[in-house]
């Protein structure tokens, strides 16, 4: 496992993931601002409340919605059975293997399989048809090269986890890969579930909502129909980020600055527990953006998504402090591994915070000052916690 991580230092060192290779020229020309006649009759934007169901707004002449959730609801599905597997090894204390894990990724071999828990209701043969997969769209903001070390990152924790899975019934140690509290870790202490979950955040959420949907995605067509469908493709791709955001017809539905009420998951949980101000403000925003491209008011949809990606990527910089936080904080080894596992793949998806300067040479320097140490969890101290704290605060101004 000393090996292992090595390379992993590699990887990091290496990787500043960028490209949208599957953008055309054409597809990034700006909205042509002399439209013609109007695809859709005007939306009154006082018409939308904190509480508007996403879709409400949205029917055209013949009453039928112009929204489709259904790629973005997928992924953010799939995103659900594959986190659920990782946490099987200790669930159900069995091995995980790379395969399995791979074939969810890249949605190969009918990999899914129905999972109904109280949060998750997942139809796996939908997932398998759905002609959707998660690798295909990680990093997919940067170049191909960068986007496929990005995947490699992934897929070394995939053979990680698999690898600590085999000594989920010996308790962990320095140096010993095991169960540490009611966490699988390896012989450095890394938590690879959370490596995994929280580099998907970053790479798959953060990335493909923010840096592609949301930035270069807002460059495609807002005059016709895409061929077959009822929606543009500017259209499509606003209702890809929400659906990829959230299952829910309402963000964050009832959520108080107490409680969380609505079952939303990975960075729609954190966007509310680490940023206070502003996640209320984030479904208006949704909806806002999408009347916007409506009435073809490009300014007010590049002012929506602005705010959404600068305030999704708060919320990473916030969580990274959080848990480095509770490294600190902690009062046993398996809560404070358990933090830096997190705080470890917050810090890795620093390098999607495209909006705050971030990049990989940013987020690398903070993982190796933190964990380039041949033990190192084992090794961590309260310096070098402070120094990745004091560097993010500093560039996040948090």
């Amino acid at each position: 496992m000393l090996q292992h991580f090595n390379l992993r230092n590699v990887l990091f060192a290496s990787m500043l993931v960028a490209g949208l290779s599957s953008c055309s020229d054409d597809e990034e020309r700006p909205i042509d601002p002399s439209p013609g006649p109007e695809l859709r009759t005007k939306i009154d934007y006082a018409k939308i409340t904190p509480t508007t169901p996403y879709k409400s707004l949205f029917i055209d002449t013949k009453g039928d919605t112009t929204v489709d959730l259904t790629s973005g609801n997928a992924r953010f599905k799939m995103f659900q059975a594959l986190n659920y597997y990782l946490g099987s090894a200790v669930r159900d204390s069995t091995q995980v293997t790379a395969a399995v894990m791979k074939n969810m990724y890249a949605n190969t071999g009918n990999p899914f399989t129905d999972i109904s828990t109280s949060t998750i209701n997942v139809k796996g043969a939908d997932l398998n048809a759905s002609g959707v997969q998660l690798r295909d769209v990680t990093a997919s903001s940067k170049t191909a090269a960068e986007a496929d070390a990005a995947r490699a990152h992934l897929e070394t924790s995939f053979a990680a986890l698999e690898a600590a899975s085999k000594s989920v019934k010996v308790p962990a140690a320095k140096g010993v890969a095991g169960k540490l509290g009611t966490y699988l870790v390896d012989s450095k202490g890394i938590e690879h579930g959370q490596i995994i979950q929280k580099g998907l955040i970053g790479a798959l959420q953060m990335d493909y909502i923010g840096n592609v949907l949301l930035d270069r995605g807002l460059e495609v067509d807002n005059i016709s129909l895409v061929s077959g469908k009822k929606y543009t493709a500017l259209e499509h791709n606003w209702d890809e980020a929400y659906g990829l955001l959230t299952l829910n017809p309402v963000y964050l539905a009832g959520a108080t600055d107490a409680a969380r009420t609505s079952n939303e998951s990975f960075i729609g949980s954190y966007i509310w527990e680490y940023n206070k101000a502003s996640y209320a403000k984030i479904h208006p925003a949704f909806v806002k953006g999408r009347v916007a491209i409506v009435n073809m008011d490009n300014a007010e949809v590049k002012t929506q998504a602005t705010f959404i990606r600068t305030e999704m990527e708060k919320a990473i910089a916030s969580a990274a402090l959080g848990y480095l936080g509770k490294w600190k904080s902690g009062t046993t080894d398996a809560a404070r591994a358990h933090a830096i596992g997190e705080g470890l793949g917050f810090i890795y998806s620093l390098r999607y915070c495209k909006i705050n300067g971030a990049d990989a040479a940013f987020s690398d320097a903070l993982l190796l000052g933190l964990m380039g140490s041949p033990n190192g969890f084992w090794d961590l101290t309260n310096d070098k916690i402070n120094a990745a704290s004091d560097a993010i605060t500093a560039k996040f101004k948090l």
